[in-house]
């Protein structure tokens, strides 16, 4: 399975099940990519994450 922040590859049973009030599901590989979601942060401004600049 793949982050929704940071699209970092994890084992599938693994990480964190966060669904939206739309109803949306998105998974996240640990409480640090979850938590910079909920904040706002933007996954192609951090070093750390494997995501592309978006245009």
């Amino acid at each position: 399975m793949k982050c929704a922040f940071c699209k970092k590859d994890y084992q599938q049973g693994k990480g964190i099940l966060f669904v939206k009030d739309s109803g949306a599901v998105l998974w996240f590989c640990s409480r640090k990519c979850r938590k910079s979601f909920e904040f706002g942060r933007k996954p192609w401004k951090l070093k750390w994450t494997k995501q592309k600049i978006q245009k």
